[in-house]
């Protein structure tokens, strides 16, 4: 009859931002875990949930973690961290740099500088 008759399906990604917004929710709330090894292989067998007070079996889902990540913000040679103090931050910067993110709540000082110079410029 001349019409087409195929049909082409794929599967796309969500949006990026739609991905790091559920990340981000994830990643506020995660399950801690400890491996609990079998007697005979000596291999891990299962993960155990480390804190049964708040005990919640996490989801297939879920966001689960083995050990707490080091505090950057306090200098830590053991894990090779300088640190965030005396670093120059950017109070208006929404951004990693931000004064808010890279101070950790210890408050900032500000420093307003002047600059002169020439600049040729023709009245």
């Amino acid at each position: 009859s001349g019409s087409c008759t195929t049909k082409t399906c794929w599967t796309t990604l969500p949006p990026f931002r739609l991905v790091g917004n559920i990340l981000k929710q994830k990643y506020e709330k995660p399950v801690q875990v400890e491996p609990v090894r079998a007697r005979r292989t000596r291999r891990p067998a299962f993960l155990k949930i480390k804190d049964i007070k708040n005990f919640k079996k996490p989801r297939p889902t879920d966001m689960v973690y083995l050990q707490r990540s080091p505090n950057y913000c306090d200098r830590d040679p053991r894990v090779g961290s300088l640190g965030t103090v005396g670093r120059q931050c950017n109070r208006t910067s929404i951004g990693t740099d931000s004064c808010d993110l890279m101070c950790c709540g210890r408050g900032y000082n500000t420093h307003q500088y002047t600059r002169i110079w020439q600049c040729n410029c023709k009245f």
